[in-house]
């Protein structure tokens, strides 16, 4: 089994916080996190995929395939972008990087699994010092 990973960037707004909470239980929980003007970073997401290598092509999976997947259904619609407000997959759900990890390889699984080849896992980078993984389990 081979593995092959692809790095993409974006930015994007957002803020975390319940509706149902006040500001004071939401900052409670989430801190600065849940200022009512947002907050944004600089996001690093990392897609692995997993399969065997094609003896005609030597791939994988085509890395320019790969690349137009993760730019259609998650980097146009998450960059420069507010999370909470403007990303269709993400609507009535918090915006934590956990989340927001799960719902990009929810995205991505059936179009990158078209190929015939398998979606390992998505860590996303929220800062330099905090990421998740997520391996669709």
């Amino acid at each position: 089994m081979m593995y092959i990973t692809r790095r993409e960037r974006f930015n994007a707004a957002h803020k975390l916080y319940r509706e149902e909470w006040t500001l004071e239980q939401n900052e409670a929980i989430f801190g600065k996190c849940s200022n009512p003007n947002w907050h944004g970073h600089n996001y690093e997401l990392f897609v692995t995929v997993k399969g065997h290598v094609d003896p005609k092509t030597g791939f994988v999976i085509d890395l320019k395939e790969l690349k137009r997947i993760i730019m259609t259904y998650v980097i146009d619609k998450v960059d420069h972008r507010n999370i909470n407000l403007d990303v269709d997959f993400m609507r009535g759900k918090i915006a934590s990087t956990e989340v927001l990890a799960e719902e990009i390889f929810n995205q991505l699984r059936p179009h990158i699994e078209a190929y015939q080849v398998k979606l390992h896992s998505i860590r996303l980078h929220e800062t330099e010092n905090n990421y998740v993984e997520y391996f669709g389990e």
